[in-house]
């Protein structure tokens, strides 16, 4: 496929997926949505950790609200349903670690898009903002899913009725991402942290994601049972055998993620 409003790279084990229309802030129209949906679906049959960011000044200021629409007649339950949902399920339910690189503001919509990964890391100067309500709207794109799940119920309240901004500082202490940048260092450091799951367990990274999804509806009896189906799993693959001769052998681990 060709990208038009994103550009993709893969180096080794590692894909990145940069959302490249900066002229709109990276706003989400129609091709951007089935770009990303197919970008990361075809990533995941290759690479070992996916990467999300975006050019310029923005990571993604949320729907574009010039592609076509018509306020009077858009039809939103068809194109959340139609295009919204396929991008977000190809994230959540990535065989392998998806990370939101937020280099700049996530507004309505992008901030669904970035809290749909795996790990959000932020610069410095990156804001969150659930931005629908400035328009008659409520948070979708899974907005009303993973907010609430994050920060509790108060904050995801306060921050959807009022549209405040929320400072990749306040966003870590709220326990909304998980780690701010300095803006210096923050392609060096999201390239790090990439690398680094790239080169790890990749089997045991898909249980895991597998496990914590599970344990919002599981109970605890639930939650043990799969916890022990999924690690015996893992026990069979080739990275915990070398996991465990390099820790006897004080050395790191080479994993080859199978």
């Amino acid at each position: 496929m060709q990208y038009d409003t994103i550009r993709f790279e893969q180096a080794g084990d590692m894909a990145v997926v940069t959302l490249n229309r900066p002229e709109v802030m990276n706003a989400l129209n129609t091709q951007m949505r089935a770009e990303i949906t197919h970008a990361v679906r075809d990533a995941a049959k290759s690479a070992r950790v996916i990467v999300l960011t975006g050019v310029g000044r923005a990571f993604c200021s949320g729907q574009d609200l010039g592609d076509g629409v018509n306020a009077a007649t858009a039809d939103l339950e068809r194109t959340l349903r139609d295009e919204y949902e396929p991008m977000l399920h190809a994230i959540h339910d990535s065989p392998v670690p998806t990370i939101a690189a937020v280099n700049g503001a996530a507004a309505g919509a992008g901030a669904s898009l970035a809290l749909a990964c795996d790990v959000v890391i932020a610069s410095q100067s990156a804001v969150f903002v659930q931005a629908f309500s400035r328009i008659g709207l409520i948070p979708d794109a899974g907005g009303t899913y993973a907010l609430p799940r994050l920060v509790g119920l108060s904050r995801a309240m306060g921050a959807s009725l009022f549209a405040d901004e929320i400072s990749a500082a306040q966003a870590v202490q709220w326990g909304m991402i998980y780690e701010a940048v300095p803006d210096a260092d923050f392609e060096a450091h999201w390239r790090a942290r990439a690398g680094y799951l790239a080169k790890g367990p990749t089997v045991a990274y898909r249980h895991l994601k597998e496990a914590l999804h599970a344990s919002y509806d599981n109970t605890l009896a639930e939650q043990l049972t799969l916890e022990a189906k999924l690690q015996n799993q893992c026990g069979q693959t080739r990275d915990f055998k070398e996991g465990v001769i390099a820790f006897l052998e004080k050395r790191k681990p080479q994993y080859e993620g199978r």
